[in-house]
């Protein structure tokens, strides 16, 4: 039986200012009752693409089928109208709203009658087999939680055309696996699935094809079960890239960071830290998992001095004087200058140590200008760095004087990862330093992390992708709402085992913990 187009692209051109574009003359068919998987670097113009479906971007040039009729796409509303529906990788959600209120917002239903709206939400779950209180308060739910609102959401406008933009970047396996039959379901139904994904194991084992862009062109459609890792890699790169991480055997690890008990709370009083101790050593890296929201900013700030702890102790091993400081009554401009560095990615990546009007130089003086002298400061060296760091990271700017709010915000990252790293730290705390990186840039990233282990830095790393901490690192630390739920061996411990632990309610207790460490 012929595959039904649900939606067809033919030379579709989207361009952003004189220079920069972001689509050139794309075709691309998705049909009904498939997923199909969109893939490509940072800048390859997949969410541009599908914008432009969703009715958030118009296009400057091309044609827009559904079903085979060409229609025009100005607005939200429009995609509505034709049964599209796109969840965005960041919710857009009223957190002191309902469930329901949240689905039904903006819509025109008459009589507004929250009980009725509540069982057509109760009917839509069970038929996709979502699992979901339709009276719950956002504020209330998961991040998986939220997710199957904003589905829902478009499910109750009659969506049959429905695209995910990185529909797993903060869930854990399970939630995974469970979002993953749900879309299967959808797709029997005869549901037309686009899904945007930087993960080619997700790609490989759910959709039924793959879609590659790069710079903004169109390379080719294969069948998912013709194709591999290697193939589509290389399909979005142009040229072979090494899918494979070498972590090497810590060498004489010693203690260099001590977290002994820590807690602390938020400005609304709510505790985010609650009991915290682990080690981190040198020549090794140890990684952090849990749900977003379970704390990691929170502890990666307390060790930083950014934030305020109730309790507990937190000391660093100095090689250089063989002394251990005591990080709790250090400033944050005291703990950096012992070499103890943090690198932060957060959604606004210019809101941790980079300043957008500043050009990429002046971005690498930030921290270094203390150390120049008199009344003048040297550009040499941070202009060196700066372009050391372009080359290196291959950043995609014009220039080293390239103000930083014009870059991408993939190449912000680069600029923000490889200023901490060249600082050569004793103690080097990353978080996200991949996120939303395409698969060449983020090899690139972890190749970086392992340099900084060989040379002793003690690095922990905060990651989403369990496929990758579990690669990358040697020691897996998982934490819940605040607790220590596990602390594993990334080299014998399996993804499904740390879903269950970052999904556990209660910290472990004191016995577990010390087994688990070893120490």
């Amino acid at each position: 039986m012929a595959a039904i187009p649900a939606i067809e692209l033919k030379n579709i051109t989207k361009t952003f200012g004189p220079k920069v574009i972001a689509n050139k003359n794309v075709c691309l068919t998705a049909n009904r009752g498939e997923i199909l998987s969109i893939l490509g670097e940072n800048g390859s113009g997949k969410t541009t693409l599908m914008n432009m479906i969703a009715g958030i971007y118009y296009p400057d040039d091309g044609q827009i089928f559904i079903d085979g009729e060409e229609v025009s796409i100005a607005s939200p509303n429009d995609a509505f109208d034709y049964k599209i529906g796109m969840i965005h990788q960041h919710f857009k959600l009223v957190d002191v709203f309902t469930a329901t209120e949240n689905i039904v917002l903006g819509l025109n239903e008459k009589p507004y009658n929250l009980k009725n709206f509540a069982e057509k939400i109760r009917q839509i779950s069970n038929q996709y087999g979502f699992t979901i209180d339709p009276n719950q308060k956002i504020y209330d739910m998961s991040v998986s939680e939220k997710q199957t609102v904003e589905i829902i959401k478009v499910l109750y406008r009659g969506a049959d055309i429905l695209i995910l933009d990185e529909p797993t970047a903060v869930l854990t396996p399970q939630e995974t696996q469970k979002l993953f039959d749900i879309l299967r379901r959808m797709r029997d139904d005869g549901k037309c699935i686009i899904i945007i994904t930087h993960k080619l194991h997700e790609v490989l084992s759910l959709s039924d094809r793959v879609s590659v862009l790069r710079k903004g062109e169109y390379v080719g459609t294969v069948n998912t079960c013709d194709t591999n890792e290697s193939e589509l890699t290389e399909m979005m790169v142009g040229k072979k890239v090494a899918l494979n991480i070498d972590r090497s055997e810590p060498k004489d690890p010693v203690d260099r960071l001590e977290v002994q008990h820590i807690s602390c709370i938020n400005r609304q009083g709510a505790t985010v830290l609650d009991d915290i101790s682990f080690t981190a050593r040198s020549g090794e890296i140890l990684g952090i998992a849990g749900i977003a929201g379970s704390g990691q900013r929170e502890l990666l700030e307390a060790i930083a001095g950014l934030q305020k702890l109730t309790k507990g102790d937190i000391y660093y091993h100095n090689p250089k004087t063989g002394q251990v400081d005591d990080l709790r009554n250090k400033t944050p401009m005291q703990i950096r200058e012992l070499g103890v560095r943090l690198s932060f990615v957060p959604e606004d990546r210019l809101g941790m140590g980079l300043v957008g009007n500043m050009d990429i130089v002046d971005n690498m003086m930030l921290r270094s200008y203390r150390r120049g002298k008199g009344l003048f400061l040297h550009r040499k060296e941070p202009k060196d760095l700066a372009d050391r760091i372009i080359h290196d990271l291959e950043v995609v700017t014009p220039s080293a004087s390239t103000p930083v709010r014009r870059l991408s915000g993939g190449n912000v990252q680069k600029v923000l990862v490889g200023r901490e790293i060249a600082a050569a730290p004793k103690v080097l705390m990353t978080a996200y330093p991949v996120r939303g990186l395409d698969i060449n840039s983020s090899y690139t990233i972890y190749n970086l992390l392992n340099e900084q282990k060989e040379k002793g830095t003690a690095v922990i790393f905060v990651g989403e992708d369990l496929d990758v901490l579990l690669e990358l690192c040697d020691r897996i630390l998982v934490i819940g709402s605040g607790k220590i739920t596990g602390l594993v061996d990334a080299r014998t411990a399996t993804k499904e085992q740390i879903g269950l632990l970052m999904t556990k309610s209660e910290a472990m207790d004191t016995a577990e913990g010390g087994k688990a460490d070893g120490e």
